[in-house]
This record gives structure tokens, C-alpha cells and sequence, in this order.
């Protein structure tokens, strides 16, 4: 079962010192965690703050691709995760065919935040991500766990490059 998410920011891992996007699940409140590279979380920030940009960035530019072949992504779900590593696909349309393209999360979310797509996540994901350790050098993961959770509002938007 696919879960509706939502994103409830970025933030930069205080220990890692890598960005973090935080998806949520509304409903039940729930988070995960997905540790992304920077350019990937600045382009997630750009959108989510609504930052123009002079020329297109490369997931605008897969948006104008998309735009011009009258394709349309239909949403992106995370589907798995693997030795610490997550994995989505895009689910796309075009003239009654569909598609499925295999994608790293944060390229599936900045893309998805351009054309107002929905993001879900496999109820599995969450089942397996529940002990999941965000790196392996993390020293004390129960403490990451609970920082992640007493996240507030203002914690949250505040990502910066």
C-alpha cells in the first residue's frame, strides 16, 4: 500500500552534516528521513521556497521536456530501501500509455514539486526505514531518531547553501 507524503522540510543532518529531506505522512504523523546529496537539496529548496532561477535548472529542464512531449508524471513513489539506500520510481503518462522510471528520491521529489505531483511512499519503506540507520558511522542513531522527531516548524525551511 502506498502512503500520501508530505514534505515537512529540509534540514541538515547535525552530525553527518548532510541535507535531509523529511517526508511526512499527515495522517498518522509519521516521518522518514532521506539523506540526499546537496545539489539535489537545492534544488528541493528552490522549489519548495519558490526561488526562480535565471536559467533552467536541470529538473526544470525535465519538466520543459515533459511540458513539450505532453507527458505527465502521474506521481513518484519511494518503493524500497537497501543497504541504506532508498529507491523511487516516476510513474509517467502520455496519450492513454504509461510508463515507470526508475530514480534516486530527491530527483523524483524536485521533479515532482515542479509539476505538483503526488509523493508516496510503500508502506514497506516505512516498515523497514522504522531502525533504519541514516550512515553507518552515526554513533548514536536513537539520538538522530529523536532530534528527527522533536523537529518544529522553525526547525524546518531553514536548510541554506
Amino acid at each position: 500500500m502506498d502512503i500520501l507524503m508530505k514534505i515537512k522540510g529540509l534540514v541538515v543532518d547535525p552530525i553527518s552534516k548532510m541535507p535531509i529531506v523529511v517526508l511526512e505522512d499527515p495522517v498518522s504523523e509519521h516521518i522518514l528521513p532521506i539523506w540526499i546529496g546537496v545539489f539535489e537539496a537545492n534544488a528541493i529548496a528552490l522549489s519548495l521556497e519558490g526561488i526562480p532561477t535565471p536559467r533552467p535548472m536541470t529538473h526544470d529542464l525535465m519538466k520543459n521536456f515533459l511540458d513539450d512531449l505532453n507527458i505527465k508524471v502521474e506521481k513518484i513513489v519511494v518503493t524500497d530501501v537497501r543497504d541504506n539506500t532508498f529507491y523511487a520510481i516516476i510513474y509517467l503518462s502520455q496519450n492513454n500509455v504509461n510508463y515507470q522510471v526508475d530514480s534516486r528520491p530527491s530527483d523524483a521529489i524536485a521533479l515532482a514539486l515542479r509539476v505538483q505531483a503526488p509523493i508516496y511512499v510503500t508502506e514497506d519503506v516505512l516498515t523497514k526505514a522504522h531502525g533504519l540507520k541514516s550512515e553507518e558511522s552515526l554513533e548514536d542513531s536513537e539520538k538522530l531518531k529523536q532530534w528527527l522527531e522533536n523537529l518544529s516548524p522553525d526547525d524546518l525551511g531553514k536548510y541554506k547553501m
